[in-house]
C-alpha cells in the first residue's frame, strides 16, 4: 500500500514560491514554472506578445542554441513542453527523478539568458502567423475565439492567445523584452513539482538556480468584464455551420464552481448528456456537440459548441435553448445528480495518477488558492452538492440577459434567430 503524496512549500527569499509532491512509487517527475502571463494582461497593441514569448524562450540562450534546449532533454528521454492561455504561461519537463537538476538549470537558463535574437523572432514571427491561419481553418477552434472576442465586451479576457495577424507582424525584440520584464519576475513565479523527489532537495536546487532573480510584476487590474446577451456571426463559405451558445459562469475561487461541474456534464460533458442524446444520439442533428467550462480568476464561461447543416441549425439552436430552459425550471433526478457526480470525482481520480496532473493542480491551486487543496476536499465538495443547488446555479446564469450566440459559416442574423 503506497503511502500519501506529502506536500512542502517554500518561498524564496525573492518571493518566487516552490511547492512540490513526493510520489515515492513513480520513477519521474513532472516540474513546471507557472506565470501569470497571457493574452488577459495584454492591450490590443500588445496582443499575441505573452504567446509569442513562448515561443522565442526555446529558441537559444547565452549557454545554449535552440537545438541544445530541445536535445537536452530529449537526450535523457524526458518531455519538454509550454503553453500560454488567457491568465497563465506554463513552461514544464517530465524527466526521470535522477535528472531533476538538468530540469532545473535548462528552465532558469531559459528565463534568466534567453536571446531574443531579432534573426529568430522573424523566423518565428512567420510560424506563428502560420499558426494563427491553422487555427482560421479549421472553424470548431476558431469559434472559441470569435465568441469570446464578442461576448467579453471589450474586456482584455477577449483578446485572443495568439494576436491576430497585425499585431505578430510587427511585434520587435523592444516589445518582446518590455513584457517580458513586465511579468517575468519571480514573485509573479510559481514552480510546482510532483513525483519522486524530497522537497527539501528541490527547494535547495531552485534557490541554487532561480535565487539571483530579483525585481516584481508591474501590477495589472483591468477589472471583471460586464457582458450582456448579443449574436454575432461570421460568414465564411463553410458546409456548417458552427455556433456556440455561452453565458457567465462562477469563478475558480467561486463555490458555486462545483455545481457548475454538475451542471456542464449533465448539461453536455459527457456522451450521456442530455444534449448529446437529445440532439446528436436520438434526433441526429449532428456530430459534434459539447459543453464546456473556463474557470478564470473572477469570472467564468460555460459554453456549449454544435456543429450543423444550415437546414438543420436551428432546430439545434432551438433545442438548446429548450434544454437551458427546463434546467433552470425542472429539478434534476437524483439517477441524474448521482451520475454526474461519479463522471466527476471518476474522472478526478484517474487524473490524479499522473504525476503531470498533479503537477498542474499544485500550481493551478497555489496560484488561485495560495493553498494546497487535498483531493478527499475536492471529493467531499461534489457529494455535497444538491439537485437545488444546480438548479439555483442555472437559474443564475441561463438568462436572456447574459447567454449569448456566436456562428461561422453560411449564416447571418436574417437565417439565424436567437429568442428565448
Amino acid at each position: 500500500m503506497h503511502l500519501a503524496p506529502m506536500y512542502g512549500k517554500t518561498v524564496l527569499d525573492n518571493g518566487m514560491r516552490v511547492i512540490s509532491e513526493e510520489i515515492n512509487h513513480v520513477r519521474s517527475v513532472s516540474i513546471g514554472v507557472w506565470i501569470q502571463s497571457g493574452s488577459r494582461y495584454e492591450e490590443s497593441i500588445t496582443n499575441g506578445t505573452a504567446h509569442f514569448i513562448e515561443h522565442m524562450l526555446f529558441k537559444g540562450t547565452e549557454r545554449r542554441s535552440a537545438l541544445d534546449i530541445a536535445s537536452a532533454i530529449d537526450s535523457v528521454g524526458g518531455v519538454m513542453n509550454a503553453f500560454t492561455s488567457k491568465e497563465l504561461t506554463s513552461f514544464y519537463i517530465k524527466i526521470p527523478d535522477y535528472h531533476l537538476p538538468l530540469a532545473i538549470d535548462l528552465l532558469s537558463d531559459i528565463f534568466s539568458n534567453s536571446r531574443f535574437d531579432e534573426e529568430e523572432i522573424r523566423k518565428e514571427q512567420s510560424v506563428v502567423l502560420q499558426e494563427i491561419k491553422m487555427l482560421e481553418d479549421t472553424p470548431d477552434d476558431y469559434i472559441h475565439d470569435f465568441f469570446e472576442g464578442a461576448f467579453w465586451n471589450g474586456h482584455s479576457l477577449g483578446l485572443p492567445v495568439l494576436g491576430d495577424k497585425e499585431r505578430v507582424s510587427c511585434l520587435d525584440r523592444g516589445a518582446l523584452l518590455s513584457f517580458f520584464n513586465a511579468r517575468y519576475k519571480p514573485d509573479n513565479f510559481v514552480l510546482a513539482a510532483a513525483g519522486n523527489l524530497k522537497h527539501e532537495v528541490l527547494a535547495e536546487l531552485v534557490n541554487r538556480y532561480f535565487g539571483s532573480f530579483s525585481g516584481g510584476a508591474a501590477a495589472v487590474d483591468n477589472g471583471v468584464p460586464a457582458v450582456f446577451s448579443k449574436a454575432s456571426f461570421l460568414e465564411k463559405d463553410l458546409e456548417q455551420i458552427h455556433m456556440m451558445i455561452g453565458t457567465l459562469a462562477p469563478s475558480a475561487k467561486d463555490s458555486r464552481r462545483h455545481a457548475a461541474f454538475i451542471l456542464n456534464a449533465i448539461l453536455g460533458g459527457s456522451m450521456s448528456s442530455r444534449l448529446f442524446q437529445e440532439i446528436r444520439e436520438r434526433r441526429g442533428l449532428t456530430y459534434a456537440i459539447n459543453s464546456f467550462l473556463t474557470l478564470y480568476m473572477d469570472t467564468g464561461l460555460l459554453g456549449i459548441y454544435a456543429g450543423a447543416g444550415k437546414d438543420k441549425v436551428q432546430i439545434v439552436l432551438n433545442l438548446i435553448l429548450e434544454e437551458l430552459q427546463k434546467l433552470r425550471s425542472d429539478m434534476l433526478t437524483e439517477k441524474e445528480i448521482r451520475g454526474a457526480k461519479e463522471l466527476i470525482k471518476g474522472n478526478f481520480l484517474l487524473g490524479m495518477e499522473s504525476t503531470d496532473n498533479r503537477m498542474t493542480r499544485l500550481a493551478r491551486n497555489e496560484i488561485f488558492w495560495e493553498r494546497y487543496i487535498p483531493p478527499e476536499d475536492v471529493i467531499e465538495r461534489i457529494e455535497r452538492v444538491t439537485a437545488e443547488d444546480v438548479k439555483r446555479l442555472a437559474g443564475e446564469i441561463f438568462v436572456p440577459d447574459i447567454v449569448s450566440l456566436a456562428a461561422i459559416g453560411k449564416v447571418s442574423g436574417d437565417d439565424l434567430c436567437f429568442r428565448w
